[in-house]
């Protein structure tokens, strides 16, 4: 029942966009097209389930105090760490991507491999370490569970962001407000929207 908490969570409370506004650079740019929108959030879930999971053994095993050796902490090495760990299933992604479907690769363009540096999976990792030393996180199952969960909840918000911008293209929206303006706007509401599963417990 905590794990599936814990994956409810990090999908609906803890929404790496909509808690935190993570990620937001790819989201308002890739949220044009749903289809567009499908492809980069999926990316985004693979790299963030296999990236936190092989992080937490990473951080357990190598980087915690006293793991390699007595007396030697190697915690102060957890940013490059990860983001190595990051940009080496992101170029898998890329070429897995360009390989099997060329006209996805095609319409995420830059921002394929600015997976790379999306804060949404860094602070993935990082909320990861955070969870770990307040116990809520206790193995790598569960750390694959909540790498699962934040991808998902960020998938499910720029998906919605996007069907809600498709049908933006036939509304009257003032001049100023055109692009990114309306994007933040929507996302702030939605935001307050999912403030509605903070309650949740299972």
């Amino acid at each position: 029942m905590e794990t599936l908490n814990l994956f409810i969570r990090s999908i609906f409370i803890d929404n790496m966009v909509f808690a935190f506004f993570f990620g937001m650079c790819s989201y308002i740019a890739v949220s044009k097209s749903v289809k567009t929108a499908i492809g980069l959030g999926l990316a985004v879930t693979f790299v963030q389930t296999m990236t936190v999971p092989l992080n937490y053994l990473l951080n357990e095993y190598v980087l915690a105090p006293n793991a390699l050796a007595e007396g030697v902490d190697l915690s102060f090495l957890s940013f490059i760490i990860f983001i190595a760990v990051i940009a080496a299933f992101v170029q898998l992604v890329e070429m897995i991507v360009e390989k099997f479907s060329p006209s996805l690769y095609n319409q995420l363009g830059i921002f394929l491999p600015l997976i790379a540096v999306n804060c949404a999976i860094m602070g993935g990792s990082l909320f990861m370490q955070q969870m770990v030393g307040a116990g809520e996180i206790r193995n790598v199952g569960e750390s694959v569970v909540y790498g699962l969960g934040s991808g998902i909840g960020w998938w499910l918000a720029i998906v919605m962001m996007a069907a809600i911008r498709e049908r933006l293209s036939y509304s009257h929206i003032p001049a100023a407000l055109k692009g990114p303006g309306i994007a933040f706007i929507i996302t702030g509401l939605m935001g307050i929207a999912f403030m509605i599963f903070s309650g949740i417990q299972l």
